[in-house]
């Protein structure tokens, strides 16, 4: 087995999927740092999910996001993500909605361990999307990826509200 350091980092760069290396204080690796973060948070929010359509759901998203940082730390290559991709959240949310009751009021999260995740992660993918945005202030970005987070973030929300909701 390959060792897990390569000791490449170790003065401040890294390499992107496309070979280029840049600094590890760069807003790309931030952007794409940060959308690892939250699939980390959603797999704690699957660990603990207690409705088993939650957690496919969950499971898809976890392997979307790895198609979304490979965007991010890809520079001069066609999105992985696609418009379809976000029409797709789309439907999911519609979907988890019509199970919901209407919302009228503000919601505290803490009702159980799944939807707190869902909830951190909902932040997490709101501060990956602001991460794009300045990125995309002095490079190219795909379009297509910031509206797919900020759909992702409806959906976490979405999710959140069914764990702490359905019964």
């Amino acid at each position: 087995m390959a060792k897990v350091y390569t000791r490449t980092g170790d003065k401040g760069k890294t390499s992107l999927f496309t070979n280029e290396r840049v600094s590890k204080g760069s807003l790309r690796v931030e952007a794409y740092g940060t959308v690892d973060e939250a699939d980390s948070v959603l797999g704690q929010a699957r660990a603990f999910a207690v409705h088993d359509n939650v957690k496919g759901t969950i499971f898809k998203l976890q392997k979307e996001l790895w198609l979304l940082m490979a965007d991010v730390a890809s520079m001069g290559k066609e999105p992985n993500i696609t418009p379809e991709h976000v029409t797709n959240l789309e439907h999911i949310i519609d979907q988890y909605t019509e199970e919901l009751a209407p919302l009228d009021h503000f919601l505290v999260p803490g009702d159980t361990q799944s939807e707190s995740f869902l909830d951190v992660a909902r932040a997490v993918v709101r501060r990956a999307e602001r991460c794009m945005w300045r990125l995309a202030e002095t490079e190219d970005v795909h379009e297509v990826d910031i509206r797919y987070l900020n759909r992702l973030s409806d959906l976490c929300f979405t999710l959140a509200r069914y764990e702490a909701e359905v019964k």
